[in-house]
């Protein structure tokens, strides 16, 4: 994409991000009938996904899936826009946590924290946990080759006080924290895909063989996190709950993959609960362990 169409983009985006949702929810309709009906975007991928998942689900019961995802899909970008304008009121009454005070007891003990999340709900919304101010917000991000685009994205994440984090800087900048005696929460994605060069650690997820990373848990060792995982509801249209599940205090007292396999679990079973709001058209299964071997 040129510059002139890249900023283009961009001044129709905070243009966006100034209507309210019940009208983006209408944009969002428009662009789910687009998506789904006309150009059906990466749904043999889709497809694919949802049925190597779910082998016991019958055809109606993954194309109801199916659908409540694209619906979802493009629910969440709209939000994503809007999170660009939102206030912090309308903010914290849509995106709730049922647990604001749950990080003072690390704080406390001078412990920072590894926050592992998936790409379910909508996990950009989670950023807006910086308003609490319990320490410092990191989110860890792809920078983007699009500069234009990228500078937007951090605009929209860093909306109420998270700070960015570019994917090669995680561990200096979370030492750089450590030794300087910051406080630190650090949201980790932890169902992205490995590349090839770190195809080490192989488990069944959603009925199939699942290469992990083990960088959320290898940082957290080194460093002696504590690791805790975010659960995200999905409670309504434009409505979300968040709360934290304990993983462990003592990084170095488990075994190895220990914490990879259970945040990588409890990940599995939220799945299961609603499938819908998963990011199915991610292309999660393109490594194959045989052909690694």
């Amino acid at each position: 994409m040129t510059p002139f169409f890249s900023y283009l983009a961009y001044a129709f985006c905070r243009f966006l991000s100034f209507l309210p949702l019940r009208v983006l929810y209408l944009l969002s309709d428009f662009v789910f009938f687009i998506t789904y009906r006309v150009i059906a975007y990466r749904k043999k991928v889709v497809n694919q996904n949802l049925k190597n998942s779910f082998p016991e689900k019958t055809s109606e019961e993954i194309r109801k899936i199916r659908k409540e995802f694209y619906h979802h899909f493009c629910d969440s970008f709209v939000e994503t826009i809007k999170l660009w304008n939102i206030s912090q009121d309308e903010m914290l009454k849509r995106c709730v946590c049922k647990q604001p005070d749950f990080f003072n007891q690390y704080k406390e003990q001078g412990q920072s924290v590894v926050a592992v999340l998936g790409h379910y709900g909508n996990w950009e919304w989670l950023t807006s946990f910086a308003v609490y101010n319990t320490g410092d917000f990191l989110t860890i991000y792809k920078p983007l080759h699009n500069k234009v685009f990228d500078k937007m994205f951090i605009k929209i994440r860093e909306r109420f006080g998270a700070q960015t984090l570019a994917k090669n800087d995680t561990l200096r900048t979370m030492i750089k924290h450590k030794n300087q005696g910051h406080f630190t929460i650090t949201a980790f994605i932890g169902d992205q895909t490995p590349n090839r060069r770190n195809l080490h650690y192989w488990t069944n997820f959603l009925n199939q063989d699942t290469p992990i990373l083990q960088g959320t848990e290898r940082i957290a060792k080194k460093l002696d996190q504590a690791v805790v995982y975010v659960k995200m509801t999905k409670i309504k249209r434009g409505y979300y709950e968040y709360e934290f599940i304990p993983i462990t205090d003592k990084p170095n007292k488990t075994e190895e993959n220990e914490i990879t396999e259970l945040h990588t679990r409890l990940l599995e079973n939220i799945i299961k609960e609603k499938p819908s709001y998963w990011l199915w058209s991610h292309k999660r299964w393109k490594h194959n362990r045989k052909a690694q071997s």
